[in-house]
């Protein structure tokens, strides 16, 4: 585990450096082309630079999230547009390079946000913290449905797991609206996108546990932790990213939740249809998942049950067993003391973590 989240988050947090971002110079004059391609060969793959006509329609970019920012060209009083709803730490990187082009002019760079977080959320990444919050919610929850569930029929787990997960969702709806104020309208679609993603990391991982036992917590971990927080966007979106954790961000459960927030919330729902539909695919493999491992327990049990085949000659009849000291516990007993001890160190390596 120690090496996973090294690698997980080193990997993707330790070095951010831009990757076919997307920025726009406003013109649609020789020296907006020269100012666009001049800034291309100097960034290499750093930038993908592109120029749109007016401010206005880089405006519209931005709400639309098409570009990571806008350099509006002005001898005198030059501008850059940002959005840091969508990314605090890409706009960062915008203004990082503007402001040297404005420097090499002599001029202050003035910088707008379009897009502002709430109040509540000045950074904009409370909304990764959120997902932090319903992630461990979800998977600490698969240990107790997991373990201590095993012994009931699969239907009921399943309804067990919507109603965890339903409890899970209006605690993280309690966080981001009255209680810490992340978002200032919307909260009812922040609450059913917190129901979906918590669903499909309960039902995911409630049913793995019929195939994973004890090594459930440790692959709900890497699915939902390690592969999940580093390409969720929270911290920095996939431009600042290398490419593999850029290639997870596209699909994703974290970064279908924290895209899809921010699209309803700061952009209209621009883009908001997409995630949710990340969202729902996740529910549909939880879903699969589920009914794989009902079936599964299913013919596990039938197998066991099942009488051998074959005729076998009735044996004499054999004397009188002698009965076995008290302190020998019967083999049965035995199984049903081992699985009890295994399921209790599941549960502590689960509340560990």
């Amino acid at each position: 585990m120690c090496v996973g989240m090294g690698l997980a988050y080193l990997g993707a947090f330790a070095s951010p450096e831009p990757h076919q971002m997307p920025v726009a110079v406003v013109g649609a004059g020789p020296e907006a082309k020269v100012l666009a391609q001049t800034l291309h060969d100097k960034a290499g793959d750093g930038l993908d630079v592109r120029t749109v006509p007016s401010r206005a329609a880089a405006v519209d970019a931005l709400n639309s999230r098409t570009v990571s920012g806008a350099y509006v060209m002005d001898e005198a009083h030059p501008e850059l547009l940002v959005a840091t709803a969508g990314s605090d730490t890409s706009a960062s990187a915008v203004e990082k390079v503007f402001t040297k082009v404005s420097d090499a002019q002599g001029t202050p760079l003035k910088v707008t946000d379009v897009a502002p977080p709430a109040s509540g959320d000045p950074t904009g990444q409370g909304v990764f913290f959120l997902l932090v919050a319903l992630s461990i919610g979800s998977y600490a929850s698969v240990a107790a449905l997991g373990a201590a569930g095993s012994a009931l029929p699969m239907r009921l787990r399943a309804l067990l797991v919507a109603g965890t997960s339903f409890v899970v969702s209006l605690i993280g709806a309690a966080f981001a609206g009255p209680v810490f104020h992340l978002v200032d309208h919307g909260l009812w679609g922040v609450w059913a996108m917190s129901w979906l993603y918590s669903a499909a990391i309960l039902f995911i991982g409630v049913g793995l546990h019929t195939f994973l036992k004890r090594w459930t917590t440790l692959g709900v971990m890497v699915l939902f932790v390690m592969l999940n927080f580093t390409s969720s966007g929270g911290i920095f979106r996939p431009e600042l990213q290398n490419g593999f954790f850029a290639s997870l961000h596209a699909f994703w459960n974290g970064a279908g939740f924290v895209e899809g927030v921010r699209d309803l919330v700061y952009f209209d729902g621009h883009g908001l249809a997409r995630n949710v539909w990340v969202l729902v695919a996740w529910l549909a493999v939880g879903l699969v998942v589920m009914a794989a491992a009902g079936i599964t327990e299913r013919r596990r049990g039938e197998a066991a049950s099942a009488p051998a085949t074959g005729a076998v000659p009735a044996p004499a009849p054999a004397p009188a067993p002698v009965p076995a000291p008290a302190s020998a516990p019967a083999p049965a007993g035995r199984a049903a003391d081992k699985e009890a001890a295994e399921a209790e160190e599941e549960m502590e390596e689960a509340v560990a973590v």
